[in-house]
């Protein structure tokens, strides 16, 4: 099991990852809210939230036009999971490589504990609260 600093530390890693990411790939999310939960941990570049009054495959189909890969950032919740596995089906039928990873590395290690994209950056901070600074040797 790992402890909270380890969370933190691998969270981290995985937002860093994310907003390098970013700069090739769109990350598709939920909504506004999404988008500004990613903005406020520096991922500023290509966030595209899907609820803009358009239908999944007209979505798809219209960013299949520039992309040939988008991130798929969903919630975890019930229906998170179903925009998600429409969103790739959509996605692949138009001839688009859906990743995935990143919702799968978050969902593992919030453990449960939230799940949405929008309840993130407050999830962060809890984690950082908890690190215990590690006692300096002195020689």
């Amino acid at each position: 099991m790992l402890s909270a600093e380890e969370r933190l530390e691998q969270l981290e890693k995985v937002i860093d990852d994310l907003e390098d990411a970013s700069n090739q790939e769109p990350i598709i999310v939920e909504g506004k809210r999404d988008v500004l939960a990613l903005k406020l941990l520096g991922i500023t570049t290509n966030v595209v939230s899907m609820n803009k009054g358009v239908s999944i495959f007209s979505l798809a189909e219209s960013m299949s036009r520039k992309h040939r890969q988008v991130i798929v950032l969903t919630d975890w919740d019930r229906r998170g999971g179903q925009l998600a596995r429409m969103l790739k089906d959509a996605f692949v039928a138009n001839g688009v490589v859906v990743n995935d990873s990143f919702r799968a590395h978050i969902v593992i290690l919030s453990k449960k504990e939230i799940k949405d994209i929008e309840s993130l950056p407050g999830f962060i901070e809890r984690l950082r609260a908890h690190k215990v600074p590690r006692m300096q040797v002195r020689k």
